[in-house]
């Protein structure tokens, strides 16, 4: 792989609401704003596919599926991070990882919730299935920001780390 080249992300908002209509989907859009001006930043081109479902697990497992069959390197979740009913993202995504990646939900759960306590009750994961990077966000417009901010550093070296590149030097 070479860095350079187009990096594939796939966005996928899990929200009954949204998906039925009764209000518009703001965090995937924030997420696709917020990785395209960073790869255009970096010089790298991205090619941002959105899916909008409702809160459904088997509808989830089966667009991870199709995302791991295709060259979607990069894939992020958002909404269902909670502990509420309907909160099953980390809990599907967690049994379609060959590894998981702690450390990143761990430090933005610590930085955040030393502001304010309720980031603390995030179920939020970060890991690779094949040779795409996961992971998976709280719903709001607010939490998406923070998220980003501290994982969109790692991934290109993370990709790299993915396929092999030394880029230790």
């Amino acid at each position: 792989m070479n860095i350079a080249d187009s990096i594939k992300v796939l966005i996928i908002t899990l929200s009954d609401r949204a998906s039925n209509g009764t209000y518009e989907d703001r965090s995937g859009p924030e997420i696709g704003i917020l990785v395209s001006a960073y790869f255009q930043d970096k010089g790298i081109p991205v090619t941002i596919q959105n899916s909008l479902i409702p809160d459904d697990p088997n509808q989830l497992k089966e667009l991870i599926n199709e995302a791991k069959e295709s060259d979607i390197q990069v894939l992020f979740t958002t909404g269902g991070t909670g502990i509420g009913p309907k909160d099953f993202t980390p809990d599907v995504v967690r049994e379609m990882l060959d590894k998981e990646i702690p450390g990143i939900m761990e430090m933005i759960r610590v930085k955040y919730g030393k502001q304010k306590p309720n980031a603390l009750v995030s179920r939020s994961i970060a890991g690779v299935a094949d040779s795409m990077l996961i992971y998976t966000l709280p719903g709001s417009v607010k939490a998406v920001r923070e998220y980003c901010a501290e994982i969109l550093p790692t991934i290109i070296h993370s990709l790299k780390m993915l396929h092999g590149i030394d880029d230790h030097s």
